[in-house]
């Protein structure tokens, strides 16, 4: 009887929408030896699919709490199984027991099993996924009240979430070097990722950082944009002592910490990020972070503001020329840092 209401449950997480084979990518290559010459973690395209699913499966992973499904009959598995990665642990919030994070590491018996004999050259070792807002009643309460936190104050610091992601992501980047370890979110989920990258990179560890559809919108930036409109004709000129000398190392860091944004411009929460600084970048070393923004894809916002896109085969996108506005700013303290340091 248990093993027949288990195969209940397993066919039914099957024809469940958010299954991995309902609504997953589709043509996902499956690993195998020809990794270790040319790895699919090299293909960008197969690196944001991969940050996505995980970050889906860090939804998924409190989704299977709340409907408390069995972990044979769990959804989330099957988002991180097919690129090989195993769950190490769940970031759980101790105010009402939900997961909000996912720490997934790379499976080396299973990659054996498809006679991957050693990580794939670009494969990260330990990959924490954050999840956004789910609007349900047992977590909405807490995922709310830190959305309130960064539109009144463009900060998540004060949140336990974010002190949680920071110990775990600091603590991989010691254990395997900052190279071998990846952040990623979603909505509220990357702007978690934001801070926490930003707070590393401070430290002088530099993880790689995937953001979807991260927040633009706060009380905060409205008011300090007002103001700086406000005071512009007094800044006629900088003062010296702002002035950066040409090499310092503020420029050093521009080249070395680069997150990677990813926004759709119907999406009105992230769309802000599209706003360009107008500055010109002069290439690579001199960007703040990589911004792709959506060329063809879903135009209705609750489709642009969706996670599924990301791992869309026919989704286009497009490298901005320059950098955002916006993440110039938010990346501003980080290079005054540098220029101390």
């Amino acid at each position: 009887m248990v093993d027949g209401n288990r195969r209940e449950e397993e066919d039914a997480a099957a024809c469940h929408p958010y299954h991995f084979l309902v609504s997953g990518p589709r043509n996902l290559p499956s690993p195998n030896w020809k990794d270790l010459l040319r790895s699919s973690w090299k293909d960008p395209d197969y690196r944001r699919t991969a940050m996505a699913c995980f970050v889906q499966a860090a939804y998924l992973l409190e989704l299977d709490r709340q409907e408390k499904r069995a972990e044979a009959a769990g959804l989330a598995p099957n988002w991180w199984k097919p690129f090989r990665y195993k769950l190490r642990r769940t970031l759980v919030d101790a105010r009402d027991g939900s997961i909000y994070g996912a720490v997934l590491e790379w499976d080396r018996v299973a990659a054996m099993a498809d006679l991957v004999l050693a990580r794939p050259r670009g494969a990260p070792k330990l990959v924490l996924a954050l999840r956004g807002t789910l609007l349900r009643r047992p977590t909405a309460r807490r995922d709310l009240l830190d959305d309130l936190r960064f539109v009144a104050r463009e900060s998540l610091k004060g949140s336990v979430r974010f002190a949680g992601a920071l110990e775990v992501v600091r603590a991989a980047a010691e254990r395997f070097g900052s190279a071998g370890v990846c952040v990623c979110g979603h909505s509220l989920g990357a702007a978690f990722a934001l801070q926490v990258g930003k707070a590393l990179a401070k430290e002088g560890l530099l993880v790689e950082c995937h953001l979807f559809n991260p927040p633009s919108v706060s009380l905060a930036a409205s008011l300090r944009i007002a103001g700086e409109k406000a005071s512009y004709a007094l800044r006629r000129t900088p003062h010296p002592s702002k002035k950066l000398a040409s090499g310092s190392t503020a420029n050093t860091w521009r080249a070395r910490w680069l997150p990677n944004l990813y926004v759709n411009n119907n999406d009105y929460i992230c769309c802000y990020y599209g706003v360009s600084s107008e500055q010109d970048t002069g290439g690579e070393g001199d960007r703040v972070a990589k911004l792709f923004v959506v060329a063809k894809g879903p135009t209705s916002f609750l489709e642009a503001h969706g996670l599924q896109q990301w791992w869309s085969d026919d989704l286009e996108l497009e490298l901005a020329a320059n950098d955002s506005k916006l993440i110039n700013r938010q990346l501003r303290s980080l290079y005054a840092f540098s220029d101390r340091s």
